[in-house]
């Protein structure tokens, strides 16, 4: 595993798509707490990460990593898999 700098935001997140060449696409959820209602929201954010061997599958758990732009829309990178997908 690679060392983890402090200034660099790391999520943990699922596959949802590997169709892509050496690319796939994480989902992250989090909740938070509406300030005016006092309600619970759950909230999914999609993000393109780089995986170099293709090792990731859909479904499978995965930590993600910013880094510097590789694409239009690329800007993550897979540091491990946590959980393969059964």
């Amino acid at each position: 595993m690679e060392s983890v700098s402090a200034t660099k935001k790391t999520f943990v997140g699922t596959v949802v798509s590997d169709k892509m060449d050496k690319t796939v696409v994480v989902s992250v959820s989090s909740k938070k707490k509406d300030q005016k209602y006092k309600k619970i929201v759950s909230f999914r954010k999609k993000f393109k990460a780089h995986d170099e061997e293709n090792q990731c599958g859909e479904g499978d758990t995965v930590r993600i990593i910013e880094t510097r732009p590789l694409s239009k829309d690329k800007r993550w990178n897979v540091v491990e898999i946590i959980e393969k997908a059964k």
